[in-house]
């Protein structure tokens, strides 16, 4: 096995012919993670990185640039929503389309909007919350867009000129932030069925890579990086 770590492989895929990407994060260690991206196309492993922290701009730049140069030039890209790799990514491919993944933005909103709010303003919310991940047309997408207009109207310039202070009212108050900066990007997936509307494709393939991993827990830092490259070159899917 030493001497396969010693000699990590280079990646055979045609960069060319890769145009819309999923990109996602996963931590093992502490802050330590990995960066991923996948080929939304047929779910196969373009590339991923052992050593990346998400919310490392520096990092990440480093990591897709390379990519870049090799001739990837992709027209969509799927993620959710760290606003350090979304910024990496539209500043190396400025015409890109950004599609924020649908389950993070419902899971997250969820989470801040509690399960059982006791506020109308929270309740309604949440409420629009539950429905992101079902909306399959334009007709639904239109009517979601609608309500939410709505709800704003009602509750979001209130909330957002409010001096209320709290846990409760300040997570109320970061999930009508997200909702409205994420929906711009929320539905290309309607217009272009090549775009994936989440990373499921890849919180999978984290799964099953953390499971292998745990049987070679006790690699040395030097050789875990290299152990990583070889798992993504022979499990593509």
């Amino acid at each position: 096995m030493r001497y396969w770590l010693d000699r990590p492989p280079v990646s055979g895929v045609n960069l060319y012919t890769v145009k819309n990407l999923i990109i996602d994060g996963t931590f093992l260690v502490g802050r330590t993670g990995i960066l991923t991206v996948m080929n939304a196309s047929n779910h196969s492993i373009v590339a991923g990185k052992y050593g990346i922290a998400e919310n490392s701009e520096s990092q990440v730049r480093c990591f897709l640039d390379s990519f870049k140069t090799s001739g990837l030039n992709p027209t969509s890209c799927t993620t959710d929503g760290n606003p350090q790799v979304i910024k990496v990514v539209q500043s190396l491919w400025p015409q890109i389309t950004m599609q924020r993944c649908v389950v993070h933005v419902q899971r997250q909103g969820l989470m801040w909007c509690r399960r059982s709010p006791k506020r109308t303003d929270a309740k309604r919310l949440r409420d629009l919350f539950l429905k992101v991940t079902y909306i399959c047309n334009q007709e639904e997408k239109n009517k979601f867009l609608t309500e939410l207009s709505s709800w704003e109207d009602r509750y979001g310039l209130n909330i957002q000129s409010s001096r209320e202070k709290g846990r409760v009212f300040s997570d109320l108050r970061r999930a009508r932030s997200m909702l409205l900066k994420a929906v711009p990007n929320m539905f290309h997936y309607l217009e272009n069925s090549s775009i994936p509307k989440s990373t499921n494709g890849l919180e999978g393939y984290f799964s099953r890579l953390k499971d292998h991993y745990r049987q070679h827990r006790g690699l040395s830092e030097a050789r875990r990086s290299a152990y990583f490259t070889w798992y993504f070159y022979h499990r593509k899917r």
